[in-house]
């Protein structure tokens, strides 16, 4: 009998059945467990929420008026976050009062002896900023204008170069951390300390909700130093319609769903959609006594990418902290009284 050549065809399900048996057979181990591998821990219950929930979230917040307390301040500045370096100062001991719409008076001591280290303030139009500490040529009073953009002081606008070691980098890093303290503005803590509202009446902002997961570290009670979770988000993006098909992100809210739903950070964009300025909200606390008492973050941290710093301003005693007090207009005008150099930054950049 004629016996074909040709190969015969094999059905699929015999041919993985013959691989699976080969696999198993040769000893390989290829799918064998070699050893536990450490995720991340999901973190639950997540608590799910519509869009109006999220911005009267937000309008909560927005509706304290003014907080007056002790806080801890730190600064961070990132000049040379290039070169894998960044500056962090020791926590400092401040008193701050801000107070809608745009007000703000912050006075920085040294712990313990009460030095005056800088004071700013700001009554929603203009600002002040007097820095008494340091050589005599940072000590200064700086005026300007909230609205105006200026350019850094000191600052000649090139990346830092990481070759250099010894005095020459410690010089150049001085000259970037007194450009950075030069950046710092009052005005840029009132809307991380005082949220704006979302869906004001009669705009046309529209908002946009979606889900995301973020491995973060463990700072939970109790939790192992190294130890990293899931945690999960609501993002909602604030949008400035721009013409037919076209919006401008403005602001974009994260509201932590573990639990319940508790607004985490706000980050908000400029015209070009840079990141403008970056805020952490954590710690909620029971701020103020009485009827009057609100659960607010007792931890704010700022980070301006653009302007290369962060701070981060920790309330010393939340319950202790005046809720709502109106204070007076002449409080956010700061006078130099201690007759410093003078920099006027409208007057510079004419």
């Amino acid at each position: 009998m004629f016996k074909s050549n040709r190969p015969q065809s094999v059905s699929a399900t015999r041919l993985a059945l013959a691989l699976a048996v080969a696999l198993l057979a040769g000893g390989c181990g290829l799918f064998r467990p070699s050893r536990k591998v450490s995720v991340p821990q999901p973190l639950t219950p997540l608590v799910g929420a519509e869009p109006e929930r999220l911005i009267a979230e937000v309008n909560r917040l927005a509706d304290v008026r003014s907080l007056h307390g002790r806080v801890d301040i730190q600064f961070l500045d990132t000049s040379f976050a290039e070169c894998g370096i960044a500056e962090k100062y020791r926590t400092a001991d401040g008193r701050l009062i801000v107070q809608r719409p745009g007000q703000i008076y912050l006075l920085i001591q040294a712990p313990l002896i009460g030095t005056k280290i800088a004071e700013m303030s700001s009554n929603g139009e203009r600002f002040w900023a007097a820095v008494y500490q340091g050589d005599d040529k940072y000590r200064r009073f700086v005026t300007g204008t909230n609205r105006a953009v200026y350019e850094r002081l000191d600052d000649n606008g090139q990346s830092p170069d990481c070759r250099q070691d010894g005095a020459r980098r410690e010089a150049a890093m001085q000259r970037a951390t007194v450009s950075a303290l030069s950046s710092l503005r009052p005005q840029h803590f009132t809307d991380a300390l005082l949220v704006p509202p979302a869906a004001a009446e009669g705009s046309n902002l529209l908002y946009a909700v979606a889900e995301t997961f973020e491995e973060e570290p463990d700072t939970r009670a109790g939790a192992r130093k190294d130890a990293r979770v899931v945690r999960g988000y609501y993002v909602m993006s604030e949008l400035e319609p721009q013409g037919p098909n076209r919006a401008r992100v403005l602001r974009r809210f994260w509201f932590d769903r573990v639990g319940a739903i508790r607004l985490a950070r706000v980050q908000n964009y400029n015209e070009r959609g840079q990141l403008v300025t970056d805020v952490l909200l954590s710690n909620p606390q029971m701020f103020g006594s009485g009827a009057g008492a609100r659960r607010l973050p007792a931890q704010i941290e700022l980070t301006r990418p653009q302007d290369r710093y962060s701070i981060r301003v920790a309330f010393q005693e939340p319950a202790g902290v005046e809720v709502d007090t109106p204070r007076d207009a002449e409080i956010f005008a700061l006078q130099n009284t201690s007759n410093l150099p003078v920099v006027d930054l409208d007057a510079m950049k004419k």
